[in-house]
């Protein structure tokens, strides 16, 4: 039977090394890893981080600006909230229709939160959501209310 290789077999015995991979960054800034490091005697590198936490960048160049400042600025002061009229016109209709403001709810489809926010005058008006009360209640509650 003809042999498949076509010469001696040899084997090779040069050594092989195996090496461990670099720790990671976050790994030597580890309490542990720096405790056992002084322990044995290794070097140890303290750096000081100057405006840490801060959100500033110091440059000679430009002057130091506050992104907290620059959104503040650009964003409106706050946002709208709902009328007396249209709180007023919300719970006068709900409850001439003798609904609890669970029932209001259920029947638009949103928390009765939401028709608690309306009714306090706490929340953002949406016209989505005025639509479903006004269809409803029955009553116009988006434009000129009352005219």
């Amino acid at each position: 039977m003809p042999s498949r290789y076509p010469g001696a077999i040899t084997q090779d015995w040069e050594p092989v090394v195996v090496h461990k991979s670099k720790p990671k960054a976050q790994a030597l800034r580890d309490p542990k890893a720096v405790n056992q490091a002084l322990r044995s005697g290794a070097g140890v590198q303290t750096v000081k981080k100057f405006d840490a936490g801060s959100n500033k960048k110091s440059s000679a160049a430009a002057p130091a600006v506050d992104a907290k400042k620059l959104d503040e600025g650009t964003e409106p002061a706050a946002m709208g909230r709902v009328a007396p009229e249209l709180r007023q016109a919300i719970q006068k209709a709900r409850l001439e229709k003798k609904m609890s403001q669970a029932d209001l709810a259920k029947q638009i489809n949103e928390r009765p939160q939401v028709v608690q926010e309306y009714e306090n005058g706490k929340a953002v008006p949406n016209q989505a959501v005025l639509a479903k009360m006004e269809k409803v209640l029955g009553v116009k509650l988006r434009g000129k209310i009352g005219k």
